[in-house]
């Protein structure tokens, strides 16, 4: 399976010769050819590219993957890491061969050409729902590490507790609106995606770091012998257990979801043929990223490891350095989230902003209605990350919702409606793979979460 590229005479100059138009304006170009490239830009690079789709993917994703494995085990949830990953692989190539297909240039363009006005909002209010729910989940995280959290009645201090002790100024409302008004706003001005190449590129960086440190710590321990054997395969005592597998499903979904932000990266290259080479070298890095931490995250903590598994930062591990390890863990990652954020807001604002005001003038030409929706977005997020408890209920919602539109039912509908008859006889037979594992897995996953959350209520004495 391949990725679609340009002719030579679309291609030549790159991008440079093509007007970019936004998502919400499929006719009014919001960047022109002057002097060599838009507002002096001559197209991004391969591995600026690259680290904005892997910034993309890899968000707080991966701080629920080992508790992931704590549920299935680790061989089949290090299988199916490398199984969604192909599938993702497969998604985003059949987005974009749609697209030169039919000469489109965002997700929500595909959508249009497939399904009309109506297959464009749904693709744009899907977009909304996912990157929404995922700045949730990041200013969440930041709130539990440098603030701290409970689970279970346990307090896990964070980073600033265990500094300077309790006080009003690291609480985490106070936390959550300095770096919203210090880090998020500043980066979220940004109006094209390739200015935000150095902060993807230090976020990567520090994604690895977490992880050379984690595994680090979990082969340090394994080597004195206080890591026993982690579970290899699930534990299946009753039918809830068989249930309770695929609330797993929509974290997984979530994790690789990035293809809302591959047209954009696309749109601003150079040289366009190079988006499939991207695309595969990103998927490669992040699962090396995902199977890494989820194996050796799992190993460290075992049966312990939380649905934040940066909140099991807070103890002594029983090494040489632990806290200050234990601190380097938690503050990379946090500050790689921080990073990730901008990202994932340019995105969600064009689509938001393409479903209030489709026939108005690109965003980027007004500066007003640019600062308005995201001053908007920003506040709504802040205050949700304030009021929803855990990543792990932010997860279920938007992965079993959204996130799995985008991911594989999206691009699979797209390629069973076939409007340019280009797909194959294997691209519908994995079209409706994808569909019927969307729709089941996500549906039983729902399901279990609703009866979990019923047995709860039940159990609990104020019921």
């Amino acid at each position: 399976m391949t990725i679609g590229s340009l002719s030579p005479a679309e291609n030549k100059g790159g991008r440079k010769n093509k007007e970019i138009l936004d998502d919400n304006s499929p006719l009014l170009p919001t960047k022109h050819e002057v002097d060599g490239g838009y507002d002096g830009f001559n197209g991004a690079s391969f591995a600026g590219a690259v680290f904005n789709l892997s910034t993309t993917v890899v968000g707080a994703g991966i701080m629920a993957l080992p508790a992931t494995m704590k549920v299935l085990g680790l061989v089949p949830g290090l299988a199916l890491i490398i199984f969604f990953a192909f599938l993702t692989e497969a998604s985003i190539d059949m987005l974009i061969r749609f697209s030169r297909a039919g000469k489109t240039i965002s997700y929500a363009g595909v959508m249009g050409d497939a399904f009309g006005k109506i297959g464009k909002m749904l693709l744009q209010i899907c977009v909304v729902i996912n990157n929404v729910g995922m700045m949730i989940v990041y200013m969440i995280i930041i709130g539990d590490v440098l603030s701290g959290t409970s689970s279970s009645g346990v307090h896990h201090s964070g980073v600033l507790e265990g500094w300077f002790g309790e006080h009003w100024w690291n609480g985490r409302f106070f936390v959550l609106l300095v770096t919203t008004l210090v880090i998020f706003a500043p980066l979220a001005c940004f109006k094209h995606i390739d200015s935000l190449r150095f902060t993807s590129a230090l976020s990567v960086a520090l994604a690895v770091i977490f992880v050379v440190i984690t595994a680090g710590m979990a082969i340090v321990k394994l080597l004195s012998g206080s890591i026993s054997m982690p579970k290899l395969f699930p534990d299946i005592p009753n039918m809830v257990s068989i249930w309770n597998l695929f609330t797993v499903v929509p974290v997984l979904v979530t994790a690789y979801i990035c293809h809302y932000n591959v047209h954009t990266i696309d749109n601003e290259l150079e040289d366009s043929s190079q988006i499939k080479p991207i695309v595969q070298t990103s998927l490669v890095l992040c699962s090396t990223v995902y199977i890494t931490t989820s194996f050796f995250g799992f190993l460290l903590f075992g049966e312990s490891t939380l649905d934040d598994v940066l909140a099991n930062f807070d103890s002594n591990l029983g090494i040489p350095y632990s806290s200050l390890l234990n601190d380097a863990v938690r503050v990379s990652y946090v500050v790689h989230l921080m990073l990730v954020f901008p990202i994932i807001f340019h995105a969600l604002r064009l689509n938001l902003d393409g479903l209030l005001f489709p026939s108005a003038m690109p965003l980027s030409s007004d500066n007003r209605r640019f600062a308005l929706i995201t001053v908007g977005l920003l506040s709504v997020i802040f205050l949700a990350a304030n009021f929803i408890p855990s990543i792990w209920d932010a997860f279920q919602f938007t992965g079993a919702t959204a996130a799995v539109c985008i991911g594989f039912i999206f691009p699979a509908a797209i390629t069973l409606r076939d409007p340019h008859g280009i797909a194959t006889k294997w691209d519908k037979i994995l079209s409706v793979f994808m569909i019927v594992l969307a729709v089941l897995s996500n549906a039983i996953a729902v399901y279990s979460d609703a009866y979990a959350l019923f047995q709860k209520e039940k159990a609990s004495p104020l019921s």
